[in-house]
This record gives C-alpha cells, sequence and structure tokens, in this order.
C-alpha cells in the first residue's frame, strides 16, 4: 500500500459517487503501448524505489507463521494493536470486491467462501458485493455495505487511486478495514494483505526471461491493463531489469486479458519481426494463447513468464517451454477472513501483512501438476483442507 505524506480531507460517499470513474488511471507511460522498437519507455509514477527494494529482500526473507499455513504466515512483521474493535460475535463480515471477471479472481472468491465455512458459526453472515470491474459500482457498493451492519468491511479495489477516498470515508466510519490483493494510496485500514507484491513478481519474470535470451534477441511484453498498483509495479520492476540488462523490448501492448487479442498481438509482432526471443507478461491467464500464437506460426516458443494456472503448468510440461511461473497465490483469499476475525476479537495482525510468494520453476513443476483439477485453476489455492475441496473448484 502507498503511504500518504498527508492526511486527505475527508469526502463524503456521496460526492465520491459523482466525480468516479470506470476508466483505470493512466500516466503517460501507462496510457497505450510502447511504439515497437521503442524500448521500455519512461518509469511508472507508480514506481517507488524503496518498496522495490523492500519487495527485492522479501524474496529471501524467512517467513513467521505456520509451515503449512502460507495463508496466515508474514514477512518481516509489524504488529499494530486492535483492541478498539474488539466485540462479541458471531460476525457479520462484508466484502466489496472488485471483480469476478477472471480464473484468478474466481478461484479465490471460491477459496474466500470455503474460508468462511470453514469457520463454522464464529461468522453469523457474509456479504458479498461484486463491482464487475467498475469504479464507480464499486463506490457506490461501498457506501451501500456502510448501512448494512457490517463488523467488518473487506475491500479489492478495482483501481487504486479512483477507490482510495471511498477507502478512507469507510475507515472514518470506524469500521475497521481491511484492503487486500490491490493497494490503495492510503493507510487508514488495519491492515493491507498481499503476498510480497508485483515488484517482486516482475523481476522474477523479467531476470529468468532476459538471462535466457539469446545476447541482442528481441522482447515482447504483454500486459493486461493499467492503473492497478500490483500490475504497475509488475512491469516497472521487468523495466529495471530490462535496462539493466540492455533487452531490446519491441513492443509493450495490453492484451485486456483476451485470448484472442493476445494471439493477434504476438502474430503481428512474429510478422514484422520474423522472431520474437523472449515474451514478459505482467500476469499468466493468457499465457497459454502466447504460447498457441508462435506455435500456430510454426515459430519456437521463446522463454516465457506465466502463473501458476493449470492450462499455463500442463502447456509448459506438455511442450518443454523454458519458462518460470512467478505467482501471486490465491490462497491470500484466506487471509482476510482470519484477519477480520482476529481485529475482531481485539488481537494484534501484522500491517502491512506480506504472505509468502512461491515460483514454479522447472524443478518443483511436477509437484504443482494436477490432472484432476480444471484447466483455469490455479495451482496456489491453499484450499486442499477447505470444506468442499475439490468439487467447490471444479
Amino acid at each position: 500500500m502507498k503511504r500518504c505524506l498527508a492526511a486527505v480531507a475527508a469526502v463524503t460517499l456521496l460526492t465520491l459517487t459523482g466525480c468516479a470513474t470506470d476508466t483505470p488511471v493512466t500516466t503517460p507511460s501507462s496510457t497505450g503501448s510502447a511504439p515497437a522498437g521503442a524500448g521500455t519507455g519512461e518509469q511508472s509514477k507508480f514506481f517507488d524505489q524503496a518498496d522495490y527494494d523492500n519487495e527485492l529482500a522479501l524474496l529471501n526473507a524467512t517467513a513467521t507463521g505456520p509451515a503449512d499455513k502460507p495463508w496466515e504466515q508474514a514477512l518481516n512483521p509489524t504488529m499494530v494493536d486492535t483492541a478498539k474493535f474488539k466485540k462479541a460475535g458471531p460476525y457479520k463480515i462484508c466484502f466489496s470486491n472488485a471483480a469476478l471477471n477472471n480464473p484468478w479472481r474466481q478461484v479465490g472468491y471460491k477459496t474466500m467462501q470455503a474460508e468462511v465455512a470453514a469457520q463454522g458459526d464464529r461468522i453469523k453472515e457474509f456479504v458479498h458485493v461484486e463491482a464487475e470491474g467498475k469504479d464507480q459500482k464499486q463506490i457506490a457498493d461501498i457506501n451501500d455495505l456502510l448501512g448494512k451492519d457490517c463488523d467488518a468491511l473487506i475491500v479489492s479495489p478495482n483501481t487504486t487511486a479512483t477507490l482510495t477516498p471511498a477507502v478512507e470515508a469507510a475507515c472514518q466510519t470506524g469500521l475497521p478495514v481491511i484492503v487486500f490483493d490491490r493497494g490503495v494510496d492510503t493507510d487508514c485500514p488495519v491492515t493491507f494483505i498481499n503476498p510480497i507484491g508485483g515488484y517482486g513478481f516482475g523481476h522474477v519474470g523479467a531476470e529468468f526471461v532476459s538471462q535466457r535470451m539469446k545476447p541482442g534477441g528481441k522482447l515482447l511484453a504483454l500486459r493486461i491493463l493499467p492503473g492497478v498498483d500490483v500490475l504497475e509495479t509488475r512491469w516497472s520492476a521487468a523495466k529495471v531489469a530490462f535496462d539493466k540488462a540492455g533487452v531490446d523490448v519491441v513492443g509493450v501492448e495490453f492484451t485486456d486479458g483476451d485470448p484472442a487479442k493476445t494471439k493477434k498481438i504476438v502474430d503481428d509482432y512474429l510478422q514484422r519481426y520474423g522472431t520474437i526471443d523472449g515474451v514478459w507478461m505482467d500476469a499468466g491467464a493468457v499465457a497459454v494463447a502466447a504460447v498457441e500464437a508462435f506455435q500456430d506460426a510454426g515459430k519456437p516458443v521463446p522463454p516465457i513468464n506465466g502463473e501458476d494456472q493449470l492450462d499455463f503448468l500442463k502447456v509448459w510440461k506438455e511442450a518443454g517451454l523454458t519458462a518460470i511461473a512467478p505467482t501471486y497465490p490465491t490462497y491470500q483469499w484466506r487471509t482476510p477472513i482470519i484477519a477480520a476475525l482476529r481485529i475482531l476479537d481485539g488481537q494484534q495482525v501484522s500491517s502491512p501483512w506480506k504472505l509468502p510468494q512461491p515460483t514454479i520453476t522447472q524443478d518443483n513443476l511436477d509437484s504443482y501438476l494436477d490432472a484432476d483439477m480444471p484447466p483455469l485453476h490455479y495451482a496456489m489455492c491453499g484450499c486442499t483442507d477447505l470444506p468442499g475441496y475439490p468439487q467447490r473448484w471444479k
């Protein structure tokens, strides 16, 4: 979560609803694709050197917490007091969700629902509202939830800057607010929960791909969308690695998470350059589409990074790809429920709460493959001990 240097004035949610936009916030480096051959362009305004250095250090940090429960672990925890929020249960937990518009979020939400079920009668009601990927709707959703007698509010923001005032307004009500997955530009929530983060993800993938490309090779960077902190920081870390290695980044393109668009982009670049020697992605949802574009064109698949989505892991294994899968584990969807209950019990929690962020490599690939689960399932769901497994996720 980016740290504000000054307090933001109180703003009513009614005003926020009127001025909000559904369009992701953009910067000069994220308003569109960099022209072919233009390199990595200017650094994103989301880049923070101290945060970058901290996340890369966390890649080698030892987590505290149960060894078999990474969703309860913390890296370099900083504990905060929550005694003022203590109250008797059972509780009503409310969740404002940015969207369920991709497999990662769908798997994560199923995991969260199962965690709620696992808590038994500690949670009397769980209210979930989905914003459908729209900032304006999420602002209205939060406003509505504030009148629902929630005992705690969990928020996964659609975009960072636009949702910040809405989260601040929720904090001002005295309700314990927990932000996870994507951050906001305020420290007011009790905690911000996510794995190591975008810098770690972007760095791991970029280092792997750049070190395995042929010298002077051409790289294509495929991004999902601008204006989301975790995606912006993934790209900004990759940019640092590519600039340092002198990689020839011939294109930076937004795919909108669309497999068909991804294939067309890759095909266009293959026609333009003949060969592409490396592919870096800020999210793995369309990694298989990128691989198939090379295969359909009769071209070798270059070094590439994906994510822990099972379809990519399967293709990686079957095609013998040179690949790596940095992850943003879906097991993090368990943690906000656990955190909410601890806060309402008056227990200390870490703020921020940084979770481990494992990487899938050639050496451990086989341990994450699961032929019994759907192609769009994520290997690091942390869900095998939860009620309804595996049927809930099929």
